[in-house]
């Protein structure tokens, strides 16, 4: 594995010329067994839905845990963290999405090849994933994949598949072909975060080991940023002041009993649907990086 990244070496320069950066410490491993246990019991209390569930479907439990649990809304506000992602955008953040990938052994779960820029509607593009590692996550497991640089050719051709074992909602894929000689696996230890661009082309294979991959995408943005759509989107200020309130802030949650997908939790899906229904257009044109994909 590469040698974390020193606090001088997480720059938006940096950010800007790789769409990545990788790994970077964040969580002692203390921390990292903390959460893992608090979403291995999440995960139990949820289990006869989540495994009934195919994989695409799983986000109505497993997205926006944040806005309902008060140990997720912690892990988003974790200093570390924090302190990462502000140097790369800056000192005012929102945890606007979270998203929890978890890959158990045997499960045939994967990530296509996508860029996550071409669904939300989000500018200007202030906006950074922090892929929190709870557990060990290698090539073996199913790791994050980025291509390095891909960020730079924005809007490609997406399609939705809807793939069976496809964590994404619809089963979206680039439609171009990807160069896999070119990807970098995105290995991290237990409390070590990876931080990528919303045009970086990413993806993940599935879990041919014995070890769990257990993992959480927290998506920051800028106050800076808005949505397009008639519906203001939600989301939770977690460092500095919101200037802009281009989104309607929610309060912390202060329990951790409800249950993912159903009461609050389904209103504020519900909400996050509409808003990304309204941001959602045919945004990517005629490809200029690749060429279409043979199946």
């Amino acid at each position: 594995m590469r040698p974390p990244l020193t606090p001088g070496q997480i720059t938006r320069a940096r950010f800007e010329r790789d769409g990545y950066l990788c790994p970077i410490d964040a969580l002692t491993p203390a921390q990292a067994a903390h959460y893992r246990t608090l979403y291995l019991d999440f995960h139990q209390r949820h289990k006869s839905r989540l495994d009934a569930l195919r994989a695409g479907e799983r986000w109505q439990i497993n997205t926006d845990t944040h806005f309902v649990l008060e140990w997720v809304d912690a892990l988003t506000r974790e200093p570390a963290i924090l302190d990462a992602v502000e140097r790369v955008l800056g000192p005012d953040l929102l945890a606007w999405n979270t998203s929890w990938f978890v890959k158990f052994p045997g499960d045939k779960a994967f990530v296509s090849w996508h860029q996550d820029g071409a669904y939300w509607g989000l500018s200007p593009m202030d906006v950074a994933t922090a892929w929190v590692a709870l557990g060990p996550v290698t090539p073996e497991n199913g790791c994050m994949r980025v291509v390095p640089g891909s960020h730079k050719q924005t809007h490609l051709p997406q399609r939705d598949t809807f793939a069976d074992n496809n964590v994404l909602s619809r089963g979206q894929e680039i439609s171009v072909a990807v160069d896999e000689a070119q990807a970098v696996d995105l290995a991290l230890q237990p409390g070590q975060i990876s931080l990528h661009h919303l045009w970086t082309v990413h993806g993940s294979n599935t879990n041919t080991s014995d070890t769990p991959r257990i993992g959480i995408a927290i998506r920051y943005v800028s106050t800076r940023v808005r949505q397009e759509g008639a519906v203001k989107p939600i989301a939770m200020l977690v460092r500095g002041r919101d200037d802009f309130q281009h989104f309607r802030l929610v309060d912390r949650p202060r329990g951790n009993d409800a249950m993912a997908g159903e009461g609050l939790h389904a209103q504020l899906l519900q909400r996050v649907h509409v808003a990304l229904a309204g941001a959602a257009k045919p945004l990517w044109r005629a490809a200029t990086w690749g060429s279409p994909r043979r199946r």
